[in-house]
């Protein structure tokens, strides 16, 4: 089973899911959030293939694609758009989890201060130092 980190109380983030492990996770989330683009490493399952089974399991599905390094405020709305209006508990899952970590600091930006979100980014194992600056500017904003 892939090592799940929560963030928050209804969110937990980790590194890849394939679409056979996502039955272990169903009696643990809602909706699960992919944010790997299709085609990230060769042979990994589409977008479409991981939602057909989470779909079959009874699960919500949300895709927010993010190549590593360019995560866009829009991406980050959508993020915490789709935690705002679907049924928790989450599961966010990219590669590693750090893009899924980002996109919900990002998103929680004017809801949790940036010391709250760096924080529990750190419990979970991420280190989010080098988007400090953007989230205390959005703070601030």
């Amino acid at each position: 089973m892939p090592d799940v980190k929560p963030l928050a109380d209804d969110l937990c983030v980790c590194a890849f899911v394939p679409p056979d492990k996502l039955a272990e996770l169903a009696p643990r989330f809602r909706t699960i959030i992919n944010n790997r683009p299709d085609a990230e490493e060769p042979g990994h399952p589409s977008s479409a293939e991981i939602e057909a089974e989470a779909r079959r399991l009874g699960l919500d599905y949300v895709h927010i694609p993010v190549v590593p390094g360019k995560i866009s405020d829009d991406q980050a709305a959508a993020f915490g758009e789709a935690i705002a209006r679907r049924k928790g508990p989450f599961l966010a899952f990219c590669r590693t989890g750090t893009r899924s970590t980002m996109l919900w600091a990002l998103s929680q930006s004017g809801k949790r201060s940036p010391d709250e979100i760096m924080e529990a980014a750190a419990a979970a194992g991420y280190d989010l130092n080098a988007l400090r600056p953007k989230l205390a500017e959005k703070a601030a904003t």
